[in-house]
């Protein structure tokens, strides 16, 4: 057993460092733009830029809107599979899973080669082109990102509710008048914190570094951004993907912290 342990220890410190050690030279490297002696002139030049403003903040709109989306598609839906047809679930699961297996450059061919024109049902439109402004590629945008985060929401959304019973829980709120908007707004979703918050947080943290989808579709996003700045710059992109990462490390912290303090179990109606 003490040998198990250690084998266990040894393969637990080399994941840290090969995780570690790559961020901790690159970190270095980004303090090095000064010849000869460390400091912030990369994080300053990188901050000055007013690409860097509005990259950021357009990514973290679109992080907002594709969550939001997310929830209104995602949790009405993983909650009726579970509640009504629990056979489903194989059939649900794979299809979350689907953004694994396409590339992202397939599934934005794709929409472009769909949406760039309208849609039309024997030589009827039927929907509009989505390229053709900025409003309706940044909804498109959205789209491609919810189908990316896809697999990330729906595994939190699932976890979480099979961790109550949904059933016990819909039949006495129906039994005191609760309709459906209700039972989801102040049973099911109070219930979910933490599995929201989660999935929350993982697509922020996705959309924000997304490249691919963003590049092909003209989109002035941080990805993009950050990849145009390596091609010209060296200490900046350094410093910047030490900022990505510092945001995606504080997404997981919150999420921690909001999973581990919910001590409480669900509430089941049952007293």
């Amino acid at each position: 057993m003490r040998k198990v342990a250690w084998v266990a220890w040894i393969i637990y410190i080399f994941g840290i460092l090969y995780f570690v050690l790559p961020l901790f030279g690159t970190f270095i490297f980004s303090l090095q733009k000064s010849r000869g002696v460390l400091s912030l002139s990369a994080y300053q030049s990188a901050f000055a830029d007013p690409k860097f403003l509005e990259t950021f903040l357009f990514s973290n709109v679109m992080a907002v809107c594709t969550i939001i989306v997310s929830l209104l598609l995602v949790v009405p839906t993983a909650y009726w599979v579970q509640l009504r047809v629990p056979s489903w679930r194989p059939a649900v699961e794979f299809v979350t899973l689907l953004p694994f297996v396409i590339p992202a450059i397939v599934l934005v061919f794709g929409l472009i080669k769909t949406f760039g024109r309208p849609v039309t049902i024997f030589g009827v439109p039927v929907f509009p082109a989505l390229t053709t402004s900025a409003l309706s590629t940044d909804f498109l945008l959205v789209m491609a990102y919810v189908v990316l985060s896809l697999p990330y929401m729906y595994r939190a959304v699932d976890n979480g509710l099979r961790a109550m019973d949904v059933r016990v829980l819909t039949e006495a709120a129906q039994s005191l008048g609760a309709g459906w908007g209700t039972i989801l707004w102040r049973i099911i979703i109070p219930n979910l914190r933490s599995a929201l918050l989660s999935g929350a947080l993982l697509t922020f943290a996705i959309v924000v570094g997304e490249l691919t989808i963003a590049t092909f579709l003209a989109r002035p996003a941080f990805g993009p951004y950050l990849a145009l700045l390596g091609n010209h710059k060296a200490y900046e992109p350094a410093a910047l993907t030490i900022i990505s990462f510092a945001l995606t490390w504080l997404a997981m912290g919150l999420i921690d912290l909001v999973t581990r303090g919910s001590k409480r179990g669900p509430l089941t109606g049952a007293h």
